[in-house]
C-alpha cells in the first residue's frame, strides 16, 4: 500500500534473545544483512502484517514470540533516486514503517528462513544490539538508529530482569543446598 506521498506502508521486526542480542538476517543470494520487514496489505493492521511477515520470512508464529514494544510513530526513509522505479504507478519513493520489538520465546532451531517458496533470507545470526546500526545500508541508517534507540531501554530492562531472576534462582539453590547439607549432617549424627 503506497500513500499519497509515495511511501509504502511497511513493518520492521527486531527480535531479541535473553543475551541482549538481535536477530540479523542475510538477504537471499546477496551479501547484505537486515532486520526482517515487509509491506502491509490493504486489509491488515500493522500487527497482523508483522505476524504474517514473521512467518513468511523466518518461519515463526505468534506463539514463538512476545511483543515487547512498537515504535510510537511511523518512521520514514526515502530511497536513493537510482532505486526509485519511476515507470510504476503509483511511484514508491520510500518506506513508512511501524517497527516491533519481539522477544523470542521458542528455541533458536525453530527459526527457518526457508519456510515459504523463494526465501527472503538464506541465513541469520545473533548480533549485539547496536551492531545493525553500523552495518545497514546508509539510506536506512537513520531509521535503524532511531528504532534501536527507542527500543534500547526495553531491552536493557529485559536483561536486568533476567539477571535479577537468575541471581534470585542462584541464591535460592544455595539456600536449598545449604539446608539439605545441614539436614543430612545433623540427622546422621
Amino acid at each position: 500500500m503506497i500513500d499519497d506521498n509515495g511511501y509504502r506502508q511497511n513493518v520492521g521486526i527486531v527480535i531479541c534473545n535473553y543475551n541482549e542480542q538481535v536477530l540479523w538476517a542475510k538477504r537471499y543470494r546477496q551479501h547484505s544483512w537486515q532486520f526482517p520487514q515487509g509491506g502491509i496489505h490493504a486489509s491488515e493492521t500493522a500487527e497482523q502484517a508483522m505476524y504474517r511477515e514473521l512467518h513468511e520470512e523466518i518461519g515463526l508464529r505468534c506463539k514463538d514470540v512476545r511483543i515487547l514494544a512498537s515504535t510510537r510513530n511511523w518512521i520514514r526513509y526515502k530511497l536513493p533516486n537510482q532505486m526509485i522505479r519511476w515507470d510504476t504507478k503509483p511511484v514508491c519513493i520510500g518506506q513508512k514503517q511501524k517497527w516491533f520489538l519481539l522477544k523470542l520465546i521458542c528455541a533458536d532451531t525453530d527459526i527457518n528462513t526457508h519456510s515459504k517458496g523463494i526465501p527472503e533470507f538464506d541465513g541469520w545470526r545473533w548480533v549485539s544490539f547496536w551492531y545493525p546500526v553500523r552495518q545497514i545500508v546508509s539510506f536506512k541508517r537513520h531509521v535503524y538508529r532511531r528504532v534501536m534507540k527507542e527500543f534500547s531501554s526495553v531491552v536493557m530492562l529485559l536483561h536486568e530482569t533476567a539477571a535479577a531472576e537468575f541471581q534470585a534462582d542462584t541464591q535460592k539453590k544455595k539456600r536449598l543446598n545449604k539446608a539439605d547439607y545441614t539436614h543430612k549432617y545433623t540427622s546422621n549424627r
